[in-house]
């Protein structure tokens, strides 16, 4: 069963098939990016009429949001790649799918911005200070994270840790289609924005990862109950059960608005850092007795 496992992730995620889908995903944005940008052409210029209500349709600095969205589906695919191999690489690469969706955020907004008043008047202008801001401190913090984690150890893989590495590698498998259906639902309700006035209320930033960051909390739930079986050190039960509420604290902040969201995207991250800095210390402790 385990072989059947093994040879099936191993055919998913080659190599070869990795740098397929890549090359695929960058076509669509390509061909997303082009056409967004016809769309807001012909839109300014009254060939269409489009009331779109998150102004993708107004400038041509909105049209990045798209070929940023379909390259962020393609990291949700590695994110689900690295699950086997390591808790805290899965951990981090969330992370960065965190600032992704936040910088094509600020892609969005930035025609929104007016500068024909008072700065601080605008609602518009200080989400922008605020996701600026937010962007930069999540930024950093990843890079605290990678500094602190640092190399990732090989560890003496025995049969025990092959067994769950094999069955992370089952549930990455179940992932994937998960994830494709994900991203064509989402794909479907943004079209439906788009088109059907009733739908203009949907927030398009956080179609899709708000139900896969979800998932991925309770696929991380899942494995810390699996690595029971596995593990009895106390502190590296803990720092999985931190990176789950960091987590946690990221998928709240799609709930929220405003500064309220950036604190919860920057505060979810800075507990990941802490949490990985005091296991790395208490790793280093000799026990007595």
């Amino acid at each position: 069963m385990m072989k059947n496992v093994n040879l099936i992730f191993d055919t998913i995620f080659s190599k070869y098939s990795r740098g397929k889908f890549e090359k695929f995903i960058l076509v669509l944005a390509a061909v997303g990016f082009i056409t967004h940008l016809v769309l807001i052409f012909l839109n300014s210029n009254g060939y269409i009429q489009m009331d779109v209500g998150e102004n993708l349709l107004k400038n041509p600095i909105s049209a990045l949001y798209t070929p940023f969205s379909f390259i962020l589906v393609y990291e949700a695919f590695l994110l689900i790649y690295y699950l086997p191999s390591s808790f805290t690489v899965s951990v981090v690469k969330g992370y960065e799918i965190i600032s992704l969706v936040l910088i094509r955020k600020i892609f969005k907004d930035v025609p929104l911005v007016d500068l024909s008043k008072d700065f601080f008047t605008s609602p518009y202008n200080v989400q922008f200070l605020y996701d600026i801001t937010g962007f930069i401190l999540v930024f950093f913090l990843i890079y605290l994270f990678k500094t602190t984690a640092g190399r990732p150890k090989k560890p003496k893989i025995d049969k025990k840790l092959q067994n769950f590495i094999s069955q992370k590698k089952a549930i990455s498998i179940l992932l994937v289609p998960v994830l494709l259906a994900l991203a064509s639902y989402s794909f479907y309700n943004w079209l439906g924005s788009l088109f059907i006035e009733s739908s203009n209320d949907v927030d398009v930033n956080f179609l899709f990862f708000v139900d896969f960051f979800t998932i991925l909390i309770l696929v991380d739930v899942l494995l810390l109950l699996i690595s029971f079986r596995y593990t009895e050190r106390y502190s590296q039960l803990i720092r999985n059960t931190g990176f789950i509420i960091s987590t946690i604290m990221l998928r709240l902040s799609f709930t929220a608005t405003g500064l309220a969201s950036v604190s919860f995207l920057v505060l979810g991250i800075l507990f990941g850092v802490i949490i990985l800095a005091i296991y790395k210390k208490m790793e280093k402790v000799n026990y007595l007795g």
